[in-house]
């Protein structure tokens, strides 16, 4: 019998390629949504699982749940026998977490107090959690390793972040038999290389990368660089872009580590390299062929100037780093786009 893994937020975008790689893998993945980033298909059921079941010839199982719903969620587990989780549900959005930070840390905090205590109840003490570089806040160094101070946070999407792996930390502490790993993820982008499944934001993007993808499309007429004042290459954010297929990929080798007994670890995601707002755009204009318009805007509160990993440690104790680079993302990402214009809520038919 394949290991069930309960999968929280597996109709978003990174939560659905997790889903490809662990069904890839060999583990069955059951899948809870209550469809805040996902586009409901048919038999109400997010489309992107739907298409991973086109994809791979497969069946998912497939729940709607809040986890704030803690009755539901203790039904779940009663039904079930999970080997593990991969905790991905939560708000996302650093500039509208600084305009609603309360709904955020109720949100994102209650939420994973309800699973954590919910899988403390029923035995689960397996967990592969979704964190973010911005637990970083501003970096002091570059690139940033494990070891970089924490807690900095420059946005309370960052603190929310910070706070849960503090939560998950301590129960590491106080009970001896979890064993968990924090992925602080660097910037996810690119999509299946099938072009049925990518990042399909609902209303305007938070993210650079479908926003510059969306101009190319035409659904946007410019993109809004926000700050050319920094002390970088060309004034304009650095960021280290991750493909997302490595980043699920990395997720596995996760799951594969808690079998170690390894106790609370820590990882990294990235590439290990920095590209500006603007080099990003240059890299969407040769995989579109398009010209991507963009206006200088303001700085936005919140973010920081250069942000890039050391991916080092994952290398070394997971066995896992990216393979593909910026030119695979920005074909996979237009391949997506250019396929699915308005993302998942097409009218037209897809075939594969």
């Amino acid at each position: 019998m394949a290991q069930k893994v309960l999968v929280t937020g597996g109709g978003g975008y990174i939560g659905s390629h997790c889903v490809v790689e662990l069904i890839e893998a060999g583990f069955c993945p059951v899948v809870i949504d209550n469809f805040s980033n996902a586009v409901q298909g048919e038999r109400d059921v997010p489309e992107s699982l739907q298409r991973i079941e086109k994809i791979l010839d497969t069946s998912i199982e497939f729940y709607e749940l809040d986890l704030l719903d803690r009755t539901g969620l203790e039904k779940l587990f009663k039904q079930h026998s999970f080997s593990a989780v991969m905790h991905f549900a939560g708000l996302k959005a650093v500039g509208e977490s600084v305009e609603q930070p309360l709904r955020y840390y109720r949100v994102n905090l209650t939420a994973t107090m309800n699973l954590l205590e919910v899988m403390q109840t029923h035995g689960v003490h397996n967990l592969v959690f979704s964190s973010s570089a911005t637990v970083y806040g501003d970096p002091q160094r570059l690139p940033i390793d494990e070891q970089h101070p924490v807690g900095g946070c420059t946005n309370p999407y960052g603190k929310t972040k910070f706070f849960i792996e503090e939560m998950i930390i301590d129960q590491c502490k106080a009970e001896k038999d979890w064993n968990v790993v924090l992925l602080r993820y660097f910037n996810p982008i690119g999509a299946h290389s099938s072009g049925l499944i990518g990042e399909d934001p609902q209303g305007i993007p938070n993210n650079l990368l479908p926003y510059v993808a969306q101009v190319a499309i035409g659904r946007r007429k410019h993109l809004n660089v926000f700050g050319n004042d920094y002390d970088t290459i060309d004034g304009t954010g650095v960021r280290d872009y991750i493909h997302v297929v490595d980043l699920a990929k990395g997720h596995i080798a996760a799951l594969k580590k808690l079998k170690d007994n390894c106790g609370c670890k820590v990882y990294n995601l990235g590439t290990g390299t920095g590209y500006s707002v603007l080099q990003m755009v240059k890299a969407m204009e040769k995989a579109s062929g398009k010209e991507i318009m963009y206006l200088i805007a303001p700085r936005r509160g919140g973010d920081v100037a250069s942000c890039y990993a050391d991916p080092l440690l994952a290398e070394k104790e997971l066995g896992w780093k990216a393979d593909f680079d910026l030119e695979r993302m920005c074909e996979d990402l237009w391949r997506w786009q250019s396929k699915n214009p308005t993302g998942f809520t097409n009218n037209s038919p897809f075939s594969i």
